[in-house]
């Protein structure tokens, strides 16, 4: 069982929304339960909004998902080409942020906590990628 998609959104909140949709639906074969499905869809909400809010700031640029599911696994990637991440050790303690009093500083945090395996890759003035890892174990309809 193997399947892929690749998107590009442009980096606008309105289209977090639509990134949830596609993860959602290309995870759908996998017959997740509705709280894995959820977990999945929140994980993927929180890296494209950090791309939007923490990548681009006041700017715009595209923000890029991939998917694949290999076996019962489902592994999503949201990249960008923002202003990445000065120290993603320290990005990643919860309630850090560098988005000012109105960003709770949970994005890693609730990615890692609805998903088997995280992985953040930066680099200042190229971009972000993470990468969400996430075991369904609902049954397969192929």
């Amino acid at each position: 069982m193997e399947n892929e998609f690749k998107l590009t959104i442009t980096g606008k909140s309105i289209n977090e929304s639509f990134a949830r949709v596609v993860v959602s639906a290309f995870a759908t074969p996998l017959d997740p339960t509705l709280e894995e499905l959820a977990d999945l869809k929140t994980a993927v909400s929180e890296a494209v909004t950090n791309s939007i809010v923490h990548g681009y700031g006041d700017k715009c640029g595209n923000i890029y998902i991939s998917g694949k599911i290999k076996g019962d696994t489902v592994k999503i990637t949201v990249r960008d080409k923002g202003c990445g991440i000065e120290n993603v050790e320290q990005a990643r303690m919860p309630l850090f942020t560098t988005g000012g009093a109105d960003r709770a500083g949970l994005g890693f945090t609730v990615m890692e906590s609805f998903c088997d395996k995280l992985s953040v890759r930066s680099k200042v003035g190229v971009g972000t990628t993470v990468v969400l890892t996430k075991r369904i174990a609902g049954k397969a309809k192929w």
